[in-house]
């Protein structure tokens, strides 16, 4: 098996947060992301990559056919502008507009992939920035793919810096962190070298914003926070190319993101340690479940007593998660997605009906569901871990069920359920982006070879009509 650290080719990665030690954040991520280049990525990172897009696809495809993106994408379709890019529905809008209908499309369902060190979606901000800069730029597949890893990887190093430090505060760390993610995808694709990439993360990093007090209500604010961040990050991108100029410390600096918005400074390995020799890109989860990631090992447990409900419940939650998916209020949810983030609706649901999907959250006054969810106690558990790898405990009439972790899922099982009858054509377009068109020796026909944006495009709305 290939580990990560192993590349496809016989460059030796730079390691810029190991040689750079007191220099700031920006110009290190900056220069480390304006570098990287395709055969500098291992094989195990495209995969990943690949995976993600994929994953992203079908969760917006999924949240478009639900009608749960409409809001986003009927605002980006009267935003208009240039036809540079596409909506996922077939529309073309100015790329902001587009990369901002088409996050929130991806994450309107809370059905898109989650990184656990950081818990943050990164790929809802990102593969949307990609796709439309990259059709507005008439990138190749290898453009785009290079692209979304310097975003992912930038974006969960940031939320990873300081577990949990975010939303402690009362802020989504998918959007405080993708916003500047979302700068350094479009900075790659629109050509930007690592002095104007750094003003572009400075730039960002001055809008990053998104509140988590939907938490205590039914509000469809969570769900807008991916577009936000895509659609200002790349804006921070272009104001760079333009001239305008960010802070070297709006990262680490003493009014910086992180000593701002969650009261420390960020953990300077977790930010900058390894760059190009560890991978988060690969340690990406992809969903089982359309819920918060915090609720997957409790239902991962109540699986264990499907069949036989107890007459009581009490799932032990890490610290952290208590107060997202565990306070009392949430054993009526009010909304589809305030019920994915009940940790008693999520756990009553998989109980009874022994499957926790997409359907699950139709409809919330299921006396049965709603009965068992009011005899559900939550205890604190240990936090000898971040939140979302914590084990599921669930224990009732004498039985307890752990499970270490939710085992989360396959991208290509679960795009092709969320996809329709066409998942293989989208699936197979993803699999040929970056093919070098002289690959015939691989096996890979040259002529069908995916080497621009737009055919990934191409193949996404065809999965919508």
């Amino acid at each position: 098996m290939i580990s990560d650290s192993e590349s496809h080719s016989s460059l030796e990665p730079a390691n810029p947060g190991l040689s750079a030690r007191h220099e700031p954040a920006v110009p290190v991520l900056a220069r480390w992301a304006a570098g990287l280049a395709w055969p500098a990525l291992p094989p195990a990172v495209i995969g990943a990559a690949r995976e993600h897009l994929i994953d992203a696809a079908g969760c917006a495809v999924a949240g478009i056919r639900r009608g749960a993106a409409e809001p986003a994408l009927t605002v980006a379709r009267g935003l208009g502008g240039p036809p540079e890019a596409r909506l996922f529905t077939g529309e073309r809008v100015g790329a902001v507009a587009a990369a901002f209908g088409n996050a929130v499309a991806v994450h309107a369902l809370d059905f898109d992939d989650t990184h656990a060190g950081g818990l943050v979606h990164a790929s809802a901000v990102n593969v949307p920035v990609a796709l439309a800069v990259g059709e507005q730029t008439g990138a190749r597949g290898s453009d785009v793919i290079t692209a979304v890893v310097a975003g992912l990887e930038v974006t969960c190093r940031l939320g990873a810096a300081a577990p949990h430090g975010f939303h402690a505060r009362g802020l989504h760390a998918t959007s405080m962190c993708g916003v500047i993610g979302a700068a350094v995808t479009a900075g790659k694709l629109l050509g930007l070298d690592e002095t104007r990439l750094a003003h572009a993360i400075g730039i960002a990093a001055s809008g990053a914003s998104g509140l988590l007090e939907f938490l205590h209500s039914p509000a469809s604010t969570k769900q807008l926070h991916p577009g936000t961040a895509a659609a200002n990050g790349i804006l921070a991108a272009r104001l760079a190319a333009a001239g305008a100029t960010g802070p070297a410390g709006a990262v680490d600096g003493e009014y910086g993101l992180f000593r701002t918005m969650t009261g420390r400074a960020p953990d300077r390995d977790a930010l900058l340690g390894a760059l190009g020799l560890r991978w988060e890109t690969t340690r990406i989860g992809i969903k089982p479940y359309p819920a918060c990631q915090l609720t997957h090992a409790s239902i991962d447990a109540a699986g264990e007593f499907t069949g036989s409900p107890p007459s009581a419940l009490t799932v032990t939650l890490h610290p952290d998660a208590v107060p997202i998916v565990g306070g009392p209020e949430k054993r009526h949810p009010r909304s589809a997605y305030e019920a994915k983030f009940s940790v008693y609706w999520c756990v009553a649901a998989m109980v009874i009906d022994g499957w926790v999907d997409l359907d699950t959250f139709d409809n919330l006054d299921r006396p049965d569901v709603l009965s068992l969810a009011s005899r559900i106690t939550v205890v604190t558990g240990a936090a000898d871990s971040v939140a979302a790898d914590a084990p599921g405990i669930v224990a009732g009439d004498d039985r307890i069920a752990r499970v270490e972790r939710s085992s989360g899922g396959g991208a290509r099982t679960k795009a092709a359920a969320n996809l329709g009858p066409h998942a293989g054509a989208l699936i197979d377009a993803v699999d040929r982006a970056g093919v070098d068109r002289a690959a015939v020796g691989d096996g890979i026909p040259g002529e069908a070879a995916v080497d621009h944006a737009a055919a990934l495009l191409d193949a996404i709305e065809g999965c919508l009509r």
